[in-house]
């Protein structure tokens, strides 16, 4: 019954949800500026009856939309900002940048389906809220810059999630799984040198090489990381080398790091030895070195007690009903953006996961239709996501739903191309059914979020240690 209460729910407001993932396509907006997006977002969910909190925690792109009243307080966490120059029609199987758009950017990681597939669910929500007054109340969390500042990190810091009793949302992919691993913890940090200037050949000696020392540290952390825990991961981008003239001794020089690591308190580990081996490059060149906390976020902690009844649901719902036309649409994207190397690996993997015997009907049907079993024994996921943060301070369940073809890469031109396909459509409103169905479970089951709850608190002890200090703001104007 509740299915078929969800389903007709979010059938009636398919048109509008759908009209909102296009024009979020369209909008690609990256973190912190998602300003056309959040004004959308508004507008219709003021039109569509719920209370409206713009502005959250410094963020002029972050919202709340609530309906109902008083307990449980359910949140659905819904992202929108697009990735730094991944325009492309949507569809079309060559790189093609949106023609007479100046923008050039793109939504690589579906987060226009993603925040949409959200609001889907709070409608379903809102619906069951309106016939069951009393039940509890929805909350849609509008939460910017998760690929580049991690808007979830800063509102958990600054107690938006206070009060919510459980929070549910979804990802774009490539499977229909629910989401059973954990994430990597990071930080982003920025490493600046201040040395001296001097002519390279008649006076070196007066010269100290921030250059050198951005060197130095790098050298330094590669010998780092031998003595770190191999699940960590260093990485590093020269954001400043002093200069472009080999005979001037550089006189600054700024080094961009991220350190990830199954666990926050390892990153926490890593971090500070990192921050000591670029004091020992600052002392071997004569020059300073100053440190920035560019941004940071906590690892996934899957809510096992959620993510089963999700995955109950999932199952209950099924896989999204592609028709011929997406399977068409499947194998182009597969066949024809897809190297000779690139499609062997993808069939390798195709027969690591689906079993030989069935790797033609793979690549005749290069789209997920079935749900994957619970696996709560898989490696924690290579990324990271600021739905961690969020986990830390609720219980939290998330899935997947394929919305692309088999094989594709997200953060890629080829990801962006499906976001606003029917093939994409589908799998967000299979997703907004299964998250609301999940969310009306716990309005009716005070027992089950009590049991999500008390696995929560013995997961984090109810302790939350924000990975950005509360003095670093975001960073809105970059």
């Amino acid at each position: 019954m509740m299915k078929h209460f969800v389903t007709q729910a979010i059938e009636e407001k398919k048109d509008l949800i759908v009209n909102v993932s296009d024009q979020i396509f369209d909008f690609a907006e990256v973190g912190f500026h998602e300003f056309k997006t959040a004004d959308l977002y508004e507008k219709v969910l003021k039109e569509e009856g719920f209370q409206v909190e713009m502005g959250l925690a410094g963020m002029p792109t972050a919202f709340k939309a609530a309906y109902g009243e008083g307990k449980p307080v359910i949140g659905l966490l819904a992202e929108y900002d697009a990735l730094p120059e991944l325009s492309q029609i949507g569809g079309c199987t060559e790189r093609k940048p949106r023609p007479e758009d100046p923008n050039p950017d793109g939504h690589g990681c579906g987060h226009n389906l993603l925040g949409a597939g959200t609001f889907a669910a709070a409608l379903a929500m809102k619906k069951y809220l309106e016939e069951n007054p009393g039940k509890g109340t929805v909350v849609l969390f509008g939460c910017p810059s998760e690929e580049k500042g991690n808007g979830k990190t800063i509102m958990a810091r600054d107690g938006i999630f206070d009060g919510v009793d459980a929070a549910l949302t979804w990802h774009p992919m490539a499977v229909n799984e629910a989401w059973t691993v954990s994430t990597l913890a990071n930080v982003s940090v920025f490493f600046r040198f201040k040395g001296v200037t001097a002519h390279a050949a008649a006076a070196p000696e007066q010269g100290r090489s921030a250059l050198d020392a951005a060197e130095l540290m790098s050298v330094g952390v590669n010998y780092l990381r031998e003595h770190i825990i191999p699940e960590a991961r260093i990485h590093y981008a020269y954001r400043d080398v002093g200069g472009i003239a080999p005979n001037v001794v550089q006189g600054r020089s700024c080094v961009h790091y991220f350190v990830r690591a199954p666990k926050s308190w390892q990153v926490q580990e890593i971090y500070k030895r990192v921050i000591d081996v670029a004091e020992g490059a600052a002392k071997m060149t004569g020059t300073e070195m100053t440190y920035e906390l560019y941004a940071g976020l906590s690892d996934y902690i899957p809510n096992k007690v959620l993510t089963t009844v999700m995955h109950e649901y999932m199952n209950e719902v099924g896989a999204p009903e592609y028709d011929e036309d997406d399977f068409a649409m499947a194998r182009k994207f597969l066949l024809e953006t897809s190297t000779e190397s690139e499609l062997e690996a993808k069939k390798a993997n195709f027969r690591k996961m689906f079993g030989a015997d069935k790797l033609d009907e793979v690549l005749e049907h290069p789209i997920h239709t079935s749900i994957l079993p619970l696996d709560w024994h898989g490696a924690p996921m290579a990324g990271s996501t600021d739905v961690g943060d969020a986990s830390y301070v609720m219980p939290t369940a998330q899935l997947t739903m394929a919305t692309s073809t088999l094989g594709t890469a997200s953060h890629t031109w080829q990801f962006t191309a499906h976001g606003n396909t029917p093939m994409a459509h589908k799998g967000m409103l299979t997703a907004g059914k299964v998250l609301a169905m999940t969310g009306i479970r716990l309005f009716e089951d005070q027992e089950l979020l009590a049991k999500a709850r008390e696995e929560w608190m013995a997961e984090t002890g109810g302790v939350y240690e924000c990975p950005i200090p509360k003095e670093v703001k975001p960073r809105l104007n970059e």
